[in-house]
């Protein structure tokens, strides 16, 4: 039987506990906040489109393999109606210092309410252009 997922309040919730399980390398935590649809799709910087969830989990497997990644959101603009909530966010990821400098990503959440709650159908992020992404392009796996 396969275990029910959490009702979470608000596309809020979601995307706290979206980066929250980030940050702790915590798989299925992360997973749990994604729609059931295997419509749903993810883009890493500079990586192809994901879709679906096995394709989503193996790349964030493979992320996570190094540790959590501590991201922090800022600089939210929402759009939302009764069913569908889009989050853009500016992600600053904050790496331990001599490995290379902080950095900054753009990325779009996409929340869809479902008769389980709120959950994820996409997560869209890229590079914010600037000195210090233009550093970072090419040197490792940002998320």
């Amino acid at each position: 039987m396969a275990k029910a997922k959490k009702h979470l309040g608000s596309p809020d919730d979601i995307e706290a506990a979206f980066y929250d399980a980030i940050g702790r390398a915590d798989i299925e935590a992360l997973m749990a906040l994604w729609a059931d649809d295997e419509e749903i799709v993810c883009i890493h910087p500079g990586a192809l489109r994901l879709v679906g969830h096995a394709a989503i989990r193996a790349s964030w497997a493979a992320i996570f393999k190094g540790g959590g990644v501590p991201i922090h959101p800022v600089q939210l603009h929402v759009t939302h109606n009764l069913m569908t909530a889009v989050h853009s966010v500016v992600e600053e990821i904050h790496l331990p210092q001599g490995e290379q400098p902080d950095l900054h990503v753009v990325a779009t959440n996409v929340y869809l309410k479902t008769p389980v709650g709120w959950r994820m159908v996409a997560h869209h992020a890229s590079v914010a252009p600037g000195k210090r992404a233009a550093q970072a392009v090419g040197s490792s796996t940002l998320h």
